[in-house]
């Protein structure tokens, strides 16, 4: 099956340049195309389309796979009202003074790594140790990156919070025939007010073609 994806503006990233009325055509997980709808439209008209708000992007890697999968917990929502912040990540005394065992860390994989797909994310950097949370991740298919140093600031589920650069933060520009479709979308106008708004902006994301997130 064909789908195209569009939105406003098309930021492959790369030195690529942005795309007016762009999109991008995944077939069987994959990128087919990349360019200006119309163009696109008009040479797959059977394709499904999707549009949305703002801007397409590659998808982002969160530099904090670690701390926030394997040295964080993500509340479930029933139990918000039981810690300080509702579901934000416990960490530190906070964390320490729960009964950790493989099953809740599993299940708290899971809640985290469905934030991060609600912020863009398509992969995380850092070494994964724990077998629960390396299930969580693989199973959601977010792909595992290699970091060689441990990023600066808090750990944050918006890997733009700090100020980093909205390019630094792809995981692969866009427009590589063949390469596993791994995008999202942001309702914002551009890179800049991408970067102002942050991540949690995101609209959709999607995963080897698989539409994972989407805002409702």
């Amino acid at each position: 099956m064909l789908t195209l994806h569009a939105a406003d503006l098309l930021l492959p990233g790369g030195d690529r340049s942005p795309v007016r009325d762009g999109a991008v055509l995944v077939r069987d997980g994959e990128i087919a195309a990349v360019g200006p709808y119309e163009e696109l439209a008009a040479a797959h008209p059977t394709a499904r389309v999707r549009r949305w708000p703002g801007v397409l992007t590659p998808g982002l890697v969160n530099p904090y796979g670690p701390e926030l999968l394997e040295r964080a917990y993500h509340p479930d929502p029933r139990e918000a009202d039981a810690f300080e912040h509702g579901v934000e990540p416990v960490t530190g005394e906070a964390l320490a003074a729960l009964a950790m065992d493989d099953k809740r860390w599993g299940a708290s994989a899971r809640r985290g790594v469905q934030r991060l797909l609600a912020h863009g994310c398509v992969a995380v950097a850092g070494t994964l140790r724990r077998p629960a949370v390396v299930d969580a991740v693989d199973r959601a298919g977010l792909s595992q990156e290699e970091r060689f140093t441990t990023p600066d600031g808090p750990a944050a589920l918006d890997p733009l919070e700090a100020g980093r650069p909205v390019e630094e933060s792809f995981l692969m520009p866009l427009g590589l025939i063949g390469m596993r479709a791994d995008f999202a979308a942001f309702d914002a106008e551009d890179a800049r007010d991408l970067a102002a708004k942050g991540a949690g902006c995101c609209v959709a994301t999607v995963v080897a073609g698989r539409l994972v997130f989407r805002r409702r």
